[in-house]
């Protein structure tokens, strides 16, 4: 009898001992006091834009050169992804599709851009100043007066070029309809083989095509600096032949990309100017110009710059004004507003 007992109670505490270890088990689902994960796909992550590589673009030439530094040291997979082409047309498209997030363009076309998007693209910096030329197979061209009668092939029409050539010849008595002849080519290339075949005698070229030229064409000597020409009618403004701008949206969400990029870029502009060999290397390397020969005896002559701020607005407005000036479609139709100029 007593050995049933002690059966009976040690099976009795087994028991208690099983129903406490179940009560100190974690419980889950409805009424365990636990939080039960809804059912549905899960939340996407937030994208970090400060991981999404900023898209720039630019046309091969001067407004490319001095980006060289940044796109070698970039490399591919890196914070940025750069685009060259042969002509604007091919790069506008993709910025306002924001399929770009920066392009570097002819400065007039900026405010075109501006205007068009009515204030969708801001201005970053200028990154060329003056890069035309008047150059001839001869001596008979020495002053803008000089001009007067002649033939000038030339490329640009609608561009800067256009718009720059016909405001000298105009604020130096010259009418640009009248007193010369300016036979526009599509092409700076189709102007080089004219005066290489004879077929013209003067151009007015941009660098680095000067350069190339008289590496091709003998006794082709450069007769006048058109950004010295502007300089010298003291209008308070200056030539500028190229800009960077950028889509708004992108300014506007993504200001600390936009801010070290600025910084980089002006670090990539005085390193090419400081380096024009081992820049001319990497212009080369990059299809921007011919050859690096070429490219490192254009640079000194090209005025590649890096102005933002107060500076950029002080000449690319003073610019624009003396476009719209002397044709307001070569701006849009109207001047940009200060909002156009980012960080002036």
């Amino acid at each position: 009898m007593k050995r049933w007992r002690k059966g009976a109670a040690l099976i009795l505490s087994v028991l208690l001992a099983l129903s406490l270890a179940a009560c100190g088990q974690p419980q889950t689902g409805p009424g365990s006091g636990e939080s039960v994960r809804p059912e549905g796909p899960p939340e996407e992550p937030q994208r970090d834009d400060s991981a999404v590589p900023a898209r720039v673009g630019a046309l091969k030439g001067p407004t490319a050169m001095g980006l060289v530094e940044l796109m070698d040291a970039s490399g591919s997979g890196g914070e940025y992804e750069f685009t060259l082409a042969g002509s604007a047309d091919e790069l506008t498209p993709a910025l306002l599709k924001g399929d770009l997030d920066a392009v570097c363009v002819p400065a007039n076309l900026a405010a075109v851009l501006y205007n068009k998007t009515e204030g969708g693209v801001v201005s970053l910096a200028v990154n060329t100043l003056g890069v035309l030329y008047i150059v001839e197979k001869g001596e008979t061209i020495r002053s803008m007066e000089d001009l007067r009668g002649k033939t000038i092939v030339s490329a640009g029409k609608g561009a800067t070029p256009e718009y720059g050539l016909r405001y000298l010849l105009s604020e130096n008595g010259i009418d640009p309809d009248r007193d010369v002849t300016i036979d526009w080519k599509s092409e700076h290339s189709e102007c080089v083989a004219a005066l290489a075949s004879g077929a013209a005698g003067i151009a007015m070229l941009p660098q680095p095509f000067v350069t190339a030229a008289q590496g091709k064409i003998a006794d082709l000597r450069t007769a006048l600096d058109l950004t010295a020409e502007w300089d010298a009618l003291d209008n308070g403004s200056a030539m500028v032949t190229g800009v960077i701008v950028a889509r708004r949206d992108f300014a506007e969400t993504r200001p600390e990309a936009l801010s070290r990029f600025l910084e980089q870029y002006a670090d990539s502009v005085a390193w090419v100017n400081e380096n024009p060999a081992e820049a001319g290397e990497l212009i080369a390397e990059y299809g921007i110009v011919e050859s690096a020969a070429v490219a490192e005896k254009a640079l000194p002559h090209c005025n590649i710059v890096c102005l933002t701020g107060q500076e950029m607005f002080e000449k690319l407005s003073g610019y624009l004004q003396v476009l719209y000036s002397a044709a307001p479609e070569a701006v849009g139709g109207e001047l940009p507003r200060d909002d156009f100029f980012y960080g002036a």
